[in-house]
C-alpha cells in the first residue's frame, strides 16, 4: 500500500522552545523534521544531531530555498517573528510562527496581508487553541453546561531570572511578563468571552523598563469580569477559573498546556475531567498544520487571522494603559 508522503517541516532558531516543538514533531505521524535553521551554524548543527533534522543551515535564508520544505516552525525572540515571517512567504514557505505573532497590531496586518496576497498558508503558534481540556472548556461555556458565565480568573507567574542580558528583562528581545505570559490570560478571555467592552491594567516594571507584573481587568456587559495576571516576581497558581451561575470550571494548573479540569457543581459535587496525552501538547497544533497544509487551505478555522488581530490588538490597549512601549 502506498504511504502518503511526510509533511517536511524546518525550525527556524534553535533556542529551548525549539527544542521542546522538536520532541513532539517527532511524536506526530507522517511528519518529518526535515531541517533547522540558526545564525550560528555550531547551534543548527547541534540541534540537528540531537532532534534527526535531515539537513542544518547557518542563516535563514538558506534553508527557506530549499524547495522539499513545506511548513517552517519560527521560534525566534518577538521582535524577529514578523521580519522572519515575512521571509518564509516571500519563499513560499507555509509558516507557524510562536506566539505573539509580532510586536504589535502594525505588523501583525503586514503579516496578514502578505500571506493572502501571496495565498500562503500562515498561523501564530498559540497552541493552548488546540489542547483538548481547552477546547472541552470552550465546549462547556458554549453550551452553557453550568449555566452562564459571571467572571473569569486567570493568572500565569513564576519568580524569573532578573539579569537583564536575558530575554524575558531584556527590552530589544521583547522582554516583559505580559507578551511572555500575559498573553495566555489574555487569551483565555478572547476565546471564551470575546472581546470587552473596557479594560483596565496596572503594571510594576523593572529597571529595564519592561513589565515584570500586569494586572488586568476586562469588562463585559451584565458586569462580567476576567481578572487576569502575569507576573515575573512570584509563583502563582495558573489556573484559569470560570465563575459560572450554576457552579464552577477550573483549568488545573498550568492551565496554558496539557492539564485536566475539575468541575463543581452548585451543591459542591465535584468531576475532574481528564485529557491523557504523551506529548508537551505543540503536537495538536502541528497535526492541525499537517491538515491544513494537505487540504490546501490557506488559514486556520481555529487560530484564524481574525482571532490573531483581536488578540495583539488587546495586547497593544494594555500596553498603552500600563506605558509600555518598544522600540
Amino acid at each position: 500500500m502506498h504511504k502518503p508522503p511526510k509533511v517536511n517541516w524546518g525550525i527556524l532558531g534553535a533556542g529551548k522552545i525549539a527544542r521542546k516543538f522538536a520532541e513532539d514533531l517527532a511524536k506526530v505521524n507522517g511528519t518529518n523534521l526535515f531541517a533547522v535553521a540558526s545564525r550560528n551554524k555550531e547551534s543548527a548543527r547541534i540541534f540537528a544531531q540531537e532532534y534527526n533534522a535531515g539537513h542544518y543551515y547557518e542563516g535563514y535564508e538558506t534553508m527557506l530555498q530549499n524547495n522539499s520544505l513545506d511548513i517552517v516552525y519560527i521560534a525566534t525572540p518577538h521582535p524577529f517573528h514578523c521580519e522572519h515571517t515575512l521571509l518564509c512567504i516571500k519563499y513560499g514557505k507555509a509558516v507557524l510562527c510562536e506566539k505573539p505573532f509580532a510586536m504589535n497590531l502594525t505588523e501583525v496586518e503586514t503579516i496578514v496581508k502578505a500571506a493572502r496576497e501571496k495565498n500562503i498558508l500562515v498561523m501564530e503558534a498559540l497552541w493552548t487553541a488546540f489542547l483538548p481540556h481547552f477546547q472541552y472548556t470552550q465546549d462547556l461555556l458554549k453550551e452553557e453546561k453550568l449555566g452562564k458565565v459571571l467572571k473569569l480568573e486567570a493568572d500565569f507567574g513564576f519568580p524569573a531570572n532578573t539579569d537583564p542580558s536575558l530575554r524575558l528583562f531584556n527590552k530589544e528581545l521583547g522582554g516583559g511578563s505580559l507578551l511572555d505570559i500575559g498573553i495566555y490570560p489574555v487569551f483565555a478571555a478572547l476565546a471564551t468571552l470575546g472581546i470587552p467592552e473596557s479594560i483596565n491594567a496596572q503594571a510594576t516594571f523593572a529597571e529595564t523598563g519592561v513589565d515584570k507584573a500586569c494586572d488586568i481587568t476586562f469588562t463585559y456587559a451584565n458586569e462580567v469580569t476576567a481578572e487576569l495576571k502575569s507576573t515575573f516576581i512570584e509563583e502563582t497558581p495558573t489556573t484559569a477559573l470560570f465563575y459560572c451561575e450554576n457552579g464552577t470550571i477550573l483549568l488545573n494548573s498550568r492551565f496554558h498546556e496539557p492539564t485536566n479540569i475539575t468541575l463543581t457543581d452548585a451543591e459542591g459535587n465535584q468531576e475532574t475531567v481528564e485529557f491523557p496525552g504523551n506529548t508537551n501538547g505543540y503536537s495538536y497544533e502541528i497535526e492541525h498544520m499537517n491538515e491544513l497544509v494537505k487540504s490546501g487551505k490557506k488559514e486556520s478555522p481555529v487560530m484564524s487571522f481574525n482571532t490573531s488581530l483581536q488578540l495583539i490588538g488587546l495586547l497593544d490597549t494594555i500596553r498603552e494603559k500600563i506605558g509600555l512601549t518598544y522600540s
